[in-house]
């Protein structure tokens, strides 16, 4: 970086510009911007950079093509100033480069009159703007604090994002239970961070979308998660999948191939079923961890990657580890923090919520009216075991939603396996609120004859989608009498809201 140490003096003729400057907000100021000078002429790029300097800019200055593209590629950069017309690498170049390694950067062309066309042409690119040459420091500085604004609404979105990914950022994960909620408080404590996660679980509980929820709420969502899935892949292919080949290196090279680890680049790799991973892999994936670099199959020539990477398995890989299948350093690089997901049969309290999640989401996908689970089925999936966990129950309610014809998803609805009578359930019972605590149905003994009512009709309002005169056939009452029970609910509780125990259809 050029070491002149910036001063609030202004070049005479450029009072307006400079003032303009002075007034900017904290989230554009000069001094908070790099910017990097791209110009094959020295005298002309060591012109606008003490130009921009005197009104706070820091800039870096490149003289040759190549040596700016290897500073994109390195560096950070707010604003970019390049001429069109160099040798090697032109501005078009420089502006494809800045495009794909700094999508949030500003470039700003350089052109002769000749070349305005072509600079026209780079705005349509992506460019923000050109200048033409002679250029004045007047305009230049113009053209930059355009620039910077540009820079500072960007950064405002994305500080605006970001406050919404804190409070709305693990919206996507359905549940109720509080073994869930002490995962949700884990995984927002961790997913701030750079640290090496290691997501344990049994199959179908959710390890991928998990990988999800912490990538998109880092400060790398910006940039793209990539996942690989290592039993997906062939033995001898997977040292290829993470580190990408060169042309040649084995039978079916028949291209230079860029790797997981390399597309990955500044966002997030996501290994699953990482315990089936070889053993030769196991050591280079250590050292990538080690050094932060990775050599593609067949070449010796180190590339530097920054990546976090998350990793899952449903395997022990602690026992695998002692039986020597595991390597024992390559494990405690992975779980430098650990989450572990229960299986659905620990959280029974996440069931309800699922299925109706689920049934809202095959009803609009199979563009299906609206339907509803009859207390049979509801209760016959909060007993059921889920060895398949959280995919196993999806696939089912889908089947449900694909065969229902009356609009009731019924015990007629069900796939086999639930039909079977050697169905294996368990004797949970569902938890009940009353009095606002949750309960088992052995609790229920010792309450008041009206608590137990108030239950009964809040869970059946709940399982009928809010349909009154649905909820009054199952329970055997009037539709008269139900509606006096709500009526004096209302009257007893003035929080009290019969639409909490609706299931609306989004």
């Amino acid at each position: 970086m050029n070491p002149t140490t910036p001063t609030t003096q202004a070049d005479t003729g450029s009072t307006t510009n400079d003032t303009a400057t002075d007034s900017q907000s904290p989230l554009n100021r000069p001094s908070d911007l790099r910017l990097l000078i791209v110009d094959n002429e020295a005298a002309h790029a060591r012109a606008m950079t003490e130009s921009l300097e005197k009104i706070g800019y820091k800039c870096e200055v490149a003289t040759r093509g190549p040596d700016a593209a290897k500073l994109i590629e390195r560096e950070t950069f707010d604003i970019i100033i390049t001429d069109m017309v160099m040798n090697d690498v032109d501005g078009m170049q420089i502006l494809g480069l800045a495009r794909q390694r700094l999508p949030d950067c500003e470039v700003v062309l350089v052109t002769g009159h000749a070349s305005v066309p072509l600079a026209v042409e780079a705005m349509q690119k992506g460019a923000f703007n050109f200048l033409e040459k002679p250029i004045t420091p007047a305009r230049l500085r113009a053209i930059v604090e355009k620039a910077a604004d540009a820079v500072g609404l960007k950064r405002t979105n994305t500080e605006l994002r970001q406050r919404l990914d804190e409070r709305f950022g693990f919206e996507g994960i359905i549940y109720t239970s509080a073994a869930m909620q002490n995962v949700l408080d884990r995984l927002r404590r961790i997913a701030a961070t750079d640290a090496t996660v290691l997501i344990t679980g049994e199959s179908g509980t959710g390890k991928e979308m998990i990988a999800q929820a912490i990538h998109q709420n880092s400060p790398r969502r910006a940039k793209r998660i990539v996942a690989l899935n290592t039993r997906a892949v062939s033995e001898h292919l997977v040292e290829s999948e993470l580190f990408g080949h060169v042309k040649g290196s084995f039978t079916d090279a028949v291209s230079d191939r860029v790797g997981a680890f390399e597309y990955a680049n500044g966002g997030t790799l996501f290994l699953d079923e990482v315990g089936d991973m070889p053993m030769s892999t196991q050591i280079k994936l250590l050292r990538v961890l080690e050094e932060h670099k990775i050599t593609r199959v067949g070449d010796n020539k180190p590339i530097k990657v920054n990546v976090r990477l998350i990793s899952a398995t449903n395997r022990p890989l602690e026992q695998m580890v002692t039986d020597g299948t595991f390597r024992n350093d390559l494990y405690f690089r992975l779980k430098v923090v650990t989450v572990v997901l229960p299986p659905l049969r620990d959280r029974r309290d996440d069931v309800i919520p699922l299925m109706d999640h689920f049934r809202k989401t095959f009803l609009r996908r199979y563009e299906k009216p609206a339907s509803h689970f009859t207390p049979a089925v509801t209760k016959l999936f909060f007993s059921y075991d889920w060895p398949g966990n959280v995919r196993q129950l999806r696939n089912f309610v889908e089947t449900m939603v694909v065969l229902d014809t009356d609009g009731v998803l019924g015990e007629d609805d069900l796939p086999p396996e639930l039909m079977d009578p050697d169905t294996t359930v368990s004797d949970a019972s569902p938890s009940l609120a009353i009095g606002g605590g949750m309960m088992s149905e052995s609790a229920l003994l010792g309450q008041p004859l009206a608590a137990i009512e108030k239950w009964a009709i809040e869970e059946t309002l709940r399982l009928t989608g809010g349909n009154r005169e649905e909820a009054a056939k199952v329970l055997g009452i009037g539709a008269r009498t139900l509606y006096r029970r709500l009526d004096q609910y209302k009257k007893d509780d003035p929080n009290w809201n019969e639409s909490d125990f609706a299931s609306d259809e989004d």
